[in-house]
């Protein structure tokens, strides 16, 4: 099988494929609409990062030839998950492994906001020494307010407070908090609370434009405000108003609703003439050490589901965490309708076979069996594939 890997993915996950008998190409970018099509001619595994979008015309032309794509990163809004999962191809990403990365840089951002290093730094570069206190501030005792109590909310709530912060955290989900975190009834109650924001939301079309202009006016004078989840999610020219004015201290944004496709394009956004925020260019999970863990997880993914046929932790199949085959393994996408099981039973026993293990799961309208048998022939690929309601099916 051969793998296509692209946008400078880590060498683990190279490593990783190869290990595994996998012949895997590399291109250091993101590919457009038409490009991918042409390099995805005789490849079975994808693997993207944020820029590159598998898009519901790449699935249409690759589909049936492509057997899974992994987004190297937390984020699939590059991925056409339905179209995915219409076609028959499993889609995985990796939801933790850069969550420290992102912590650990939202705690400096704060504390770099709360002691103005920005305009520290700028000034001594210019050769202007400012020894001052004014407008520095320890975090110590100071109250983080966190929307989204996910993966890295959570983390971030257990940091801060280490740190000596007080926490509030607000999700729609009814979320248990940890340590000493008090939770808001409602995004309004978090805003008018605490002193500093801190955004952490997928990327879901009901969380676009979810901080704008009425917002901010709610959050108190001098506040700080990052968002390192969705650019998407915050109104940048009311954010951009609201620092101006004076009424936010300083932000750090680390992802915006337009990026730059590569290092070539410039960066254009109306916050790059404010002094006091913090940008950086999407590198919230860009450690050395949450790249190497993105690319074993997410290659290790890939690797499962085409050997094992497992679709555990997939963001577009129903979940089936697999154990290693026992003999020929039939794996069978279906829609989720009566009498589907039935039937593919009923083949497997007319072809001779025994169950000797069989899982089902089903997400929506699909549904997703794997079934060991001990003695058949492969032939029973081509009648599985008949069967009425079948999406993909594979013979391993």
């Amino acid at each position: 099988m051969k793998a296509l890997l692209l946008e400078n993915i880590h060498d683990e996950a190279v490593r990783t494929l190869r290990a595994a008998g996998y012949e895997v190409e590399r291109h250091s970018g993101a590919l457009s609409e038409a490009d991918l099509i042409d390099a995805l001619d005789g490849v079975d595994l994808l693997g993207v990062r944020s820029r590159t979008v598998v898009t519901p015309n790449v699935v249409a032309a690759r589909g049936q030839s492509l057997l899974a794509v992994g987004a190297f990163c937390i984020g699939t809004n590059q991925l056409a998950l339905s179209d995915l999962a219409s076609a028959g191809v499993a889609a995985f990403n990796a939801p933790y492994s850069n969550t420290r990365s992102v912590v650990e840089l939202v705690m400096g951002e704060i504390i770099a906001l709360a002691r103005r290093l920005g305009d520290r730094n700028t000034q001594m570069h210019h050769g202007v020494w400012r020894k001052s206190a004014i407008g520095s501030h320890e975090i110590r005792g100071r109250s983080l307010g966190i929307i989204g109590y996910g993966n890295i909310g959570s983390q971030l709530s257990v940091l801060a407070e280490a740190m000596g912060m007080r926490v509030w955290y607000y999700d729609i989900a009814d979320k248990l908090p940890l340590g000493n975190a008090r939770r808001c009834d409602s995004l309004e109650e978090l805003l008018q609370t605490v002193e500093t924001v801190s955004v952490h939301v997928d990327g879901r079309p009901e969380n676009t434009g979810m901080i704008g202009a009425h917002e901010f006016s709610l959050m108190r004078p001098r506040a700080l405000f990052l968002n390192l989840s969705r650019g998407q999610v915050v109104d940048v020219a009311a954010l951009a108003d609201n620092l101006r004015t004076g009424h936010l201290a300083g932000a750090g944004i680390d992802v915006f609703p337009t990026e730059p496709r590569s290092g070539e394009e410039p960066f254009l956004s109306e916050l790059r003439e404010l002094d006091n925020v913090i940008l950086t260019p999407h590198v919230g999970g860009s450690t050395q050490e949450a790249q190497i863990d993105i690319g074993r997880y997410v290659a290790g993914k890939l690797i499962d589901y085409a050997e094992n046929a497992s679709t555990g932790m997939s963001v577009n199949l129903p979940e089936i965490a697999s154990v290693p085959t026992t003999g020929a393994r039939i794996s069978h996408l279906h829609h989720n309708v009566p009498g589907i099981m039935a039937n593919l039973n009923r083949l497997v026993a007319d072809h001779g076979g025994n169950v000797t293990y069989q899982a089902l799961a089903t997400r929506g309208e699909l549904g997703y069996a794997v079934l060991d048998i001990g003695d058949t022939d492969r032939e029973l690929l081509r009648d599985v594939s008949g069967l009425e309601g079948t999406i993909r099916a594979r013979v391993l």
